[in-house]
């Protein structure tokens, strides 16, 4: 432990630290709760100050993915982090980079949100990285994110292929103390791929690559077989065995105080360890399986290890919750179920929510300009007999809740452009998009260019607080160049519009929807004003720097 040291971190911050100790040499994202503290930490650290280690944020998880990927081309080591939903939008370049492999090591960081504490849904990335055939690392605790930040470079240099990294909030977003190096390793010289065809994904050449990559996944599993990450851990009772993966390892200990009576097959490294698996079916009566999201391994199990014919409990069973985070209370009643109330286990007492501290919706702030820009839209929508506002993922999405209500829609990034021109193509009018600028500069482009072909007859309204406001004020790609943008796309000039969104300018921008709603073709009206924790933010900064 000479060249250790003690450090209190988040699940996030374990893993950037992990991997600039690896020999990091870029970190793209886009921001995204909760794998957004991964690039913040990559920015704040002194060592990837002094090594200029890349790390600004990227447009969208696409060209991140694709980023990192060209650093990888180049021998370097880089990572790419994003939210579970993030995966959609990289898909193509992750999904093709299992065809290229890595050169550099390269890690795909996916930080899933299993009961949707700020997300559209509960997809476990798992699937991604069975469905590209890459290795799949899912720690289980800080101290297995430091370290498998290194363990995952060198796994993905020795074999030449990309390793997704899967995260869940409750580890990205809790404490611990890890144990971390003191001397981080150097970064890779440039070097550059030894099959150049490979790279190139013709049909000739992808061809030869899918066979390889088809064999090279059987030795992937053979790799996880012999992982420090799977392990078996004997127990007396042999009625039942557990095969549980990532933080869910955490909660079983934690129900049964450290002492878990069963033998246990404990899972943080993907293609499946079938052996010690079977191995399990073998010794044991019947098998639970745990696993925080989608019932991943247990729809694997079913189907690989069907001929054991013992009974297999888990979420498609309906002993375990199909939905939401499991818990160490819920691992409890799933062993109850299992094997009935003499089971030695204590049933879970059921807890009322103290008033002070229930659930209590979101609001958009005080002084936040997307007030003004939602007081106004209704305002000027009154008049028409069935206006709809299709509303896209950021802070304003808050518009459609009390006491705006002023949001009919919202589905994806980007999405609020293109399904007002889908709704205008219909005969929709008027056809309203509600976009932000980082959204917009993410995913929104592309669908106004669509809506510039047609002159589509709808008008988009992009709710600039020149920041990414919703993940913590993180740089928007677009502050400073969202008209020039525009115009570069082809909105028309005359229709363009800036207006400032305050409480003093509430009938001038009314006045302005209302003109280009009956416009017949496509508007575009920017509502320009500072986040106002960013502002505060700011203000405190320079503040304390003329203190």
């Amino acid at each position: 432990m000479k060249n250790k040291t003690k450090r209190l971190l988040l699940g996030d911050e374990a893993f950037a630290l992990g991997a600039i100790n690896a020999g990091l040499s870029g970190a793209y994202a886009y921001p995204g709760t909760p794998s957004t503290e991964i690039l913040e930490f990559i920015q704040s650290d002194n060592i990837a100050k002094q090594r200029k280690i890349h790390n600004a944020w990227s447009t969208n998880e696409k060209t991140a993915m694709e980023e990192a990927l060209g650093m990888s081309f180049c021998g370097k080591r880089a990572i790419v982090a994003m939210k579970h939903v993030g995966m959609n939008v990289a898909a193509d370049p992750f999904v093709n980079s299992a065809m290229t492999g890595a050169n550099g090591g390269l890690l795909v960081v996916a930080a899933d949100d299993p009961s949707m504490h700020s997300s559209q849904n509960e997809q476990d990335s798992r699937f991604y990285g069975d469905f590209a055939m890459v290795p799949v690392l899912e720690p289980s605790n800080q101290q297995e994110a430091y370290d498998m930040a290194k363990y995952g470079f060198e796994l993905s240099e020795k074999e030449g292929i990309p390793v997704l990294i899967r995260f869940v909030t409750r580890l990205s977003h809790s404490r611990a103390v890890v144990d971390v190096d003191k001397d981080p390793l150097p970064e890779n010289p440039l070097h550059y791929p030894e099959n150049k065809q490979q790279w190139v994904l013709m049909p000739a050449s992808s061809r030869r690559r899918n066979k390889k990559l088809v064999s090279d996944f059987v030795d992937f599993q053979k790799i996880s077989e012999s992982s420090p990450y799977n392990f078996v851990e004997d127990g007396k009772d042999k009625s039942l065995g557990i095969v549980v993966s990532g933080i869910a390892y955490n909660y079983l200990k934690e129900a049964f105080n450290n002492q878990v009576p069963y033998p246990v097959v404990k899972i943080s490294q993907y293609p499946l360890p079938v052996k010690q698996i079977s191995e399990l079916f073998d010794n044991c009566d019947s098998v639970l399986i745990l696993e925080e999201g989608q019932p991943f391994i247990e729809k694997k199990i079913r189907g690989e290890l069907d001929n054991h014919l013992k009974p297999v409990y888990g979420k498609l069973s309906g002993e375990v919750e199909r939905t939401g985070e499991l818990t160490p209370d819920l691992i409890k009643e799933a062993i109850i179920k299992i094997k009935d109330e003499n089971c030695g286990i204590e049933k879970p007492e059921k807890k009322e929510i103290p008033s002070i501290v229930a659930n209590r919706p979101p609001a958009l702030c005080q002084g936040c300009g997307h007030r003004d820009v939602f007081q106004a839209l209704n305002e000027a929508l009154e008049e028409y007999p069935s206006p709809k506002v299709f509303g896209d993922i950021g802070c304003y999405t808050l518009g459609y809740l009390s006491p705006f209500s002023a949001i009919d829609t919202v589905v994806d990034m980007g999405a609020s452009i293109t399904m007002a021109k889908g709704a205008a193509d219909a005969g929709q009018h008027p056809s309203v998009a509600v976009i932000g600028d980082s959204t917009f500069t993410h995913s929104g482009m592309t669908g106004l260019l669509d809506a510039v072909n047609e002159n589509s007859p709808m008008t988009v309204i992009i709710t600039d607080n020149l920041t990414t406001g919703m993940t913590g004020g993180q740089d928007s790609q677009g502050t400073g160049k969202l008209e020039e943008i525009c115009l570069g796309i082809g909105v028309d000039n005359e229709h363009l519009k800036t207006i400032t969104s305050h409480p003093n300018n509430v009938e001038e921008m009314k006045k302005l929807f209302k003109e280009e709603f009956d416009y017949p073709g496509l508007s575009v009206i920017i509502s320009r004003r500072e986040c106002i924790q960013t502002a505060r933010r700011k203000a405190k900064s320079n503040a304390n720097s003329n203190s």
